[in-house]
């Protein structure tokens, strides 16, 4: 389909930033400073800090009983429904009792309901936080340092003692991290942890979750190991006991694995006939429970249990300040991890349903995908469906905790490894990142091989470091390119991508995708002398060359002239007689030396004459009159659109431009500068009585019309001014 051509005409003058600030009347913005705003009270700004930091104060007294009440109260109900098996799970994952992991589902999301921002995330227990917790615990309290010296069984109470004190000081410093992120308004850090990034962490962190409950599943006991490589070893070691496998463990497990695939498949094909999904993970846990009880699984055939359940909840215990230097390295990396699901999760959920969501809001925990999904699905508007959904698992820590005792942990492990199923899917990534952009395959890949390797804490420090340096790569390696005018248009696009763009002659217009910093400004100034097709550096190296071998020239024959005056004036006659009976001297001596000698001395007189009238005699040190080739532009306009900050090495990279090419009568301007760069051009004293503000233009357009009408060094063409 071809564009119907349309014809029109502008007429403006040409604004340089002078001119344009003259024009658009722009005054220095002078707003009150942040830090005064800290300090100042009013009735207003405490009223906001309150909202801010309790929003529940905000969006409680505004509830809709009789539209949300009932859609909240069934979607607390389904989410308790799911929390009761994940919970007792992923307390495995941590190392610790299954009662804790209903603990973890019940405190949290009673907290996050008065501090929490998101409508719709089910805050609770998460596969990627348990194994982070787990990893510390059982490096901090192994099942070795328990072992009793009797019949060297380990000794369950003591060590279960230890690894939950390291999990409740871990919590603490996390929770202090987190709020002391949210204070400062540390939010943006997010912004650090891009997609590729989360999604590969997310799937390493899957496979190591499916790893440690290789355990559960086959009845194996294994060595605690954390620390690089402790993945790639405890892999090796479930090979290497395989034949100690517990067959009824084994069969249990993979029992209740199948069934809860079935149940899963059954929920997404009647996903529109069912008002809810099916409890396939409690009635999973509730049918072997009754199974494990009624048949004895554990006297008969060996199969682990849960164990005692205490129906109570249990006193706070202090956390242990000497554990603090030796876990402040793992409570940021989880403080940060679980941030950064959380704000991700919430903000999707933000957008699909129209409001805002606070990213320097703290969050204790983390929160679930799937409990989140199936918290909006069934109906939940507000935090009150997870306030619900906290008292029905308050009722049954209290009440029935203790009836899943028998429960076999072989089931809680094929429960955890069925919920894996969606992370472990984000392997497909590396087929759409190979299409899409393979810098972030590169990312992707980086994340998850060093997280398997080094383990998740290591694994997302490597992580982030590389894509912050691949960052500055990609900034290192900007794409430069020499624009052309479109015909008919004032619009300038790269001649090696657009076929019809047209080189204005006389003029090169030199842009750069990225901003010039100190990482990047070498490469720009020596793509930009490279793309202009001249030899910079080299030209001024020979035109210098030529002016020293003038000047010492210049010098020698002011020494020689110098001799014979001195000789006149010494003996008290004229320099013209002695002049001249110099010449009748060399005549009678040596014609061909007093030719030389006369026109040497003509040269010399012709020198100076050049040096008083430089309006008569032509320029000395000029390129043509050195006999040196010239550019075949007068003009270089540099296009700054893309510079969005500028630093020192920019500033000095800029003058060196400017004094290198008016060194080979290049004279040099930029165009569509952002006023921020300008200020920043401003503050820096770029600006002197060499390069003004007149050098600098408000298009690019601008900046070639008024090379053309005022070239350095050869003749406009009218016409093609007229053209463009």
């Amino acid at each position: 389909m071809e564009l119907r051509r349309r014809d029109y005409r502008v007429e403006r003058p040409l604004l340089n930033q002078e001119q344009l600030e003259e024009l658009g009347s722009q005054t220095s913005a002078t707003g009150t400073l942040q830090w005064r705003t800290w300090f100042q009270c009013s009735h207003a700004r405490a009223r906001a800090l309150l909202l801010q930091y309790f929003p529940v104060l905000a969006w409680l007294p505004q509830y809709p009983v009789r539209d949300w009440l009932l859609g909240d109260l069934l979607s607390g109900l389904s989410v308790a429904i799911m929390q009761l098996p994940q919970g007792l799970a992923y307390a495995l994952l941590a190392g610790l009792p299954p009662v804790f992991g209903l603990y973890s589902s019940f405190y949290p999301v009673f907290i996050y309901f008065l501090f929490g921002t998101s409508r719709h995330i089910s805050v609770g227990t998460f596969a990627v936080m348990s194994v982070m917790v787990g990893s510390v615990t059982e490096s901090l309290a192994p099942d070795e340092a328990f072992l009793q010296a009797l019949n060297s069984t380990v000794n369950v109470t003591a060590r279960d003692a230890a690894r939950v004190q390291a999990a409740s000081t871990l919590s603490v410093l996390v929770g202090l991290f987190q709020v002391g992120l949210g204070l400062v308004h540390f939010g943006f850090v997010v912004t650090y942890l891009s997609e590729p990034l989360v999604r590969a962490y997310t799937t390493a962190a899957s496979v190591q979750v499916f790893v440690s409950q290789l355990k559960y599943v086959f009845g194996l006991h294994l060595s605690s190991r954390s620390g690089p490589l402790s993945l790639i070893y405890t892999v090796l070691e479930v090979c290497w006991k395989l034949p100690q496998t517990v067959v009824g463990t084994m069969v249990t497990a993979v029992v209740a694995g199948v069934v809860l695939l079935l149940v899963k498949l059954l929920n997404d094909k009647l996903r529109r006939q069912l008002p809810m999904p099916l409890p396939g993970e409690l009635l999973t846990l509730i049918g072997a429970t009754g199974i494990s009880y009624g048949v004895g699984l554990q006297h008969r055939f060996g199969v682990d249990v849960v164990g005692k359940i205490p129906a109570r909840l249990l006193p706070p215990v202090a956390p242990s300040p000497q554990l603090f230097a030796r876990l402040v390295g793992n409570a940021f990396a989880i403080a940060v991890v679980g941030f950064a699901i959380a704000i991700s999760l919430g903000k999707i959920f933000a957008l699909r349903h129209g409001y805002r969501v606070d990213s320097n809001q703290c969050f204790p925990v983390s929160c679930s995908m799937s409990r989140s999904l199936v918290q909006e699905s069934t109906g939940g508007n507000t935090q009150v469906a997870g306030a619900i959904s906290s008292l029905f698992i308050l009722i049954i820590i209290v009440k029935l905790g203790e009836l899943f005792q028998d429960l076999p942990k072989a089931v809680l492990a094929a429960a955890i490894i069925v919920n894996l199923k969606g992370m472990l899917m984000q392997f497909t990534d590396i087929c759409s990142l190979w299409k899409a952009n393979r810098v972030d395959l590169l990312i992707w890949l980086v994340t998850f091989v060093a997280t398997i390797l080094l383990n998740l804490d290591l694994g997302l420090a490597v992580a982030v470091v590389f894509s912050l340096l691949l960052v500055v790569v990609r900034t290192q390696l900007p794409h430069y390119s020499v624009l052309g005018q479109v015909p008919d248009t004032d619009i300038y696009r790269d001649v090696a991508e657009y076929s019809e763009a047209r080189e204005v002659p006389g003029v090169k217009v030199f842009r750069s995708s990225a901003t010039v910093y100190f990482a990047n400004a070498e490469l720009y100034s020596d793509t930009l002398k490279q793309k202009c097709g001249v030899n910079v550096d080299h030209l001024i190296s020979q035109k210098k060359k030529l002016l020293r071998k003038q000047e010492l020239k210049l010098k020698r024959l002011q020494k020689e002239n110098k001799l014979p005056k001195q000789a006149a004036a010494s003996k008290g006659t004229s320099i013209s007689i002695n002049v001249n009976t110099s010449v009748i001297d060399i005549e009678s001596n040596d014609v061909e030396g007093s030719k030389a000698k006369v026109s040497t001395g003509t040269e010399l007189e012709g020198i100076a004459a050049s040096g008083q009238e430089d309006a008569k005699a032509p320029d000395m040190s000029s390129l043509k009159t050195l006999g040196l080739p010239q550019p075949d532009f007068h003009s270089l306009i540099l296009d700054l659109s893309s510079l969005s900050f500028v630093d020192t090495v920019c500033l000095k990279s800029l003058k060196n431009i400017f004094r290198d090419f008016r060194e080979i009568e290049v004279e040099v301007y930029m165009a569509a500068c952002h006023s921020p760069v300008v200020t920043q051009l401003e503050a820096g004293h770029f600006f002197d009585a060499s390069i003004t503000k007149q050098h600098l233009f408000a298009s690019v357009h601008d900046a070639v019309i008024f090379a053309l009408q005022h070239p350095r060094s050869s003749p406009v063409n009218p016409v093609l001014v007229t053209k463009l």
